[in-house]
């Protein structure tokens, strides 16, 4: 899943729009951004390093003070995922501002905020965006890479349907999901809805959490997704 999950009363919007969001005066100490600067310089420097934006989609509390965002790249030689990006900005001193990657994102206004690897920035007087957003694109790049080896060896490494057994009851067992869920995942393993995850892998596995993490709430999906992590070493 690479999804922005907002409650009820959150707006989703797009990036233009993120223009007319007010923001707060700084201090000596306190330098709030723009919601609408920090989407634009995130964009254009995945545009500079050649990553195709297949889309993009923002979020705000009720507030406007709390922004959150997800875009979606295309990875050269790998049709059948996508790499995706998570955002996270506050201009009420709550949050820092964040950037997170991987192939499964979940950013949402509950401050679940969960990725491969994460990159955060307070909100200082001395904050360079200028410096800090191709810095973390430089680490999220590193880890895109890691992320499609190990996605490869996923897809390759065959398992019979008692060891996806043994993998999803210890995946209830730890709280990755609830033990209800159990045979469901099994039931989408045996006979996954996309043709792409019909190979009995790993990966495959993975995709079958992955379907059923789409129902639940955004903090029971964030554990999901964290247990995930853990489980098939997408860290």
């Amino acid at each position: 899943m690479n999804g922005l999950m907002m409650f009820k009363g959150s707006p989703r919007v797009g990036r233009e729009e993120l223009k007319y969001v007010p923001t707060p005066m700084a201090t000596s100490s306190w330098r709030p951004v723009p919601h609408y600067e920090i989407a634009e310089m995130i964009a254009d420097e995945a545009k500079n390093r050649n990553f195709e934006i297949l889309s993009e989609e923002y979020g705000l509390n009720p507030a406007g003070t709390k922004m959150f965002g997800v875009l979606r790249f295309q990875p050269d030689g790998h049709p059948e995922y996508v790499r995706a990006l998570g955002i996270r900005n506050s201009n009420d001193k709550q949050l820092a501002l964040g950037m997170t990657a991987g192939v499964s994102v979940f950013v949402c206004e509950n401050l679940c905020f969960h990725g491969t690897s994460i990159v955060y920035r307070k909100h200082t007087s001395g904050i360079r965006l200028r410096e800090v957003i191709p810095q973390a694109f430089d680490s999220i790049e590193l880890q895109y890479a890691a992320l499609d080896v190990r996605i490869t060896t996923l897809k390759r490494e065959r398992i019979s349907i008692n060891e996806a057994r043994i993998t999803v009851v210890k995946a209830a067992e730890v709280g990755t999901i609830p033990s209800c869920d159990v045979v469901t995942v099994l039931e989408e393993f045996r006979e996954p809805r996309h043709e792409e995850f019909s190979e009995p892998s790993k990966w495959s596995l993975y995709n079958s959490f992955t379907e059923m993490a789409k129902k639940y709430s955004p903090a029971r999906a964030d554990k999901c997704y964290r247990g995930l992590a853990q489980i098939f070493d997408l860290k």
